[in-house]
């Protein structure tokens, strides 16, 4: 047989087992909801949970057993801010205590009594301030709202005492120092902002090997060996051929759940978007890729359909934290990190948020995307290794 036959009956064979898998997705509604509905739906809801992107007017209570003008000024200040709601006044602190613990409140400011003669006596006054730290993003906002309105009182009180003969002189005695804030990358602020890009680019990886996974449960289920290839198909004959085979109908849907993911979400939610689509195109190519043979490799883990489902939900929290983006990448142990190396996603949701996020160029991500082709590579040859060993054992059953 010529090499022109030869490739032309290799291609054949791909494009078979392409359009045979296709048809599998959508005939399977656990794949076609994988594969499919996830990626469409699941995004949406996360982006609608964080669409406020702030945690807004906290509650707290405040104990004042001050009952001076200076406190009340002060618990004015606070509820005035958008972070914080004064919600209730407690007589003691172990009424407002009882009121975190019935989650009615997220923090207390207790003003003690000699808050005001302290001051006026220009003595160092205290506020302490009790924060329910189950949840951080309401500590920051009853913490440093305290602190922000303490610091603005005290300068308050440094011009009135005084002896300024302008406006500039009453500033620098207010201020001797000034800071000023700049948010970088997110200009919001907020949360979802933050948060989301990983968790999109996470979201890939899970519904791409969770469909592979649960198609290749499927099929040991139905063919009548048990294993990943069927023994009545004459066009499933080669490892490289199944292989290119399935990654043409799979890379088909994740190439569509990618631009899905990666432009429409954010553009609708107005999270940051400064990637162009080139560099989007470079990026999303190799960790596509790397996804698609990472779940075929895992797919060998699935004698049944639910096996890969199991595993990989398992692993979907870990893999967040391991990207760096919820907890500082220097400060996971080495062998964590090492661990983060087997998945697409560390290095898939780290390029993505310095390119979408920071506006980072192609060569300023280059290191991760030379690592997620590795990923490919590593998990193309996996793959290729599992189904000859299918082959193997299917020769052997057919002599059997």
């Amino acid at each position: 047989m010529s090499i022109y036959h030869k490739l032309r009956e290799h291609f054949s064979d791909v494009f078979y087992i392409w359009r045979h898998e296709l048809v599998k997705v959508f005939k399977d509604e656990g794949v076609l909801i994988f594969l499919v509905l996830v990626p469409l739906g699941y995004p949406l809801l996360y982006s609608w949970i964080y669409n406020n992107e702030k945690y807004l007017e906290t509650p707290v209570a405040v104990v004042d057993l001050s009952h001076s003008a200076l406190s009340r000024q002060f618990i004015k200040d606070c509820d005035a801010t958008p972070d914080v709601e004064v919600k209730y006044h407690a007589d003691n602190l172990d009424e407002a205590r009882s009121l975190v613990s019935r989650q009615l409140v997220k923090g207390i400011y207790l003003i003690p009594s000699d808050f005001a003669d302290c001051i006026n006596r220009g003595e160092q006054a205290t506020v302490s301030v009790y924060c329910d730290m189950s949840l951080m993003l309401a500590y920051k906002n009853v913490y440093q709202t305290a602190m922000v309105e303490a610091t603005r009182l005290g300068a308050g009180l440094r011009i009135k005492r005084s002896t300024n003969y302008n406006k500039r002189e009453e500033a620098i005695t207010a201020q001797p120092l000034a800071v000023t804030e700049v948010a970088m990358y997110n200009p919001s602020g907020g949360y979802g902002s933050c948060v989301l890009p990983a968790v999109l680019m996470i979201l890939l990886q899970q519904a791409l090997a969770l469909g592979i996974g649960m198609a290749a449960g499927t099929s040991r289920e139905r063919n009548r060996n048990g294993q990943l290839i069927p023994d009545d198909n004459p066009h499933y004959r080669g490892a490289y051929r199944i292989v290119w085979g399935k990654a043409l109908c799979y890379g088909m849907l994740g190439a569509v759940a990618a631009a899905y993911l990666s432009m429409a979400v954010p553009a609708m939610f107005s999270f940051p978007q400064l990637a162009d689509g080139w560099t989007l195109f470079w990026l999303l190519l190799p960790y596509t890729m790397a996804c698609i043979f990472f779940g075929m490799s895992v797919s060998c883990l699935a004698r049944y359909r639910e096996n890969v489902m199991l595993f990989m939900v398992f692993i979907s929290v870990p893999l967040l934290f391991l990207t760096g983006v919820s907890w500082p990448q220097s400060s996971i142990p080495g062998y964590w990190q090492g661990v983060s190396w087997l998945f697409p996603s560390t290095f898939g949701v780290r390029a993505f948020i310095r390119a979408n996020s920071m506006g980072a160029s192609v060569s300023q991500i280059l290191p991760e995307i030379r690592i997620l082709w590795i990923q490919a590579a590593a998990y193309l040859g996996m793959a290729s290794l599992v189904y000859r060993y299918q082959f193997r054992l299917m020769r052997k059953y057919a002599k059997d």
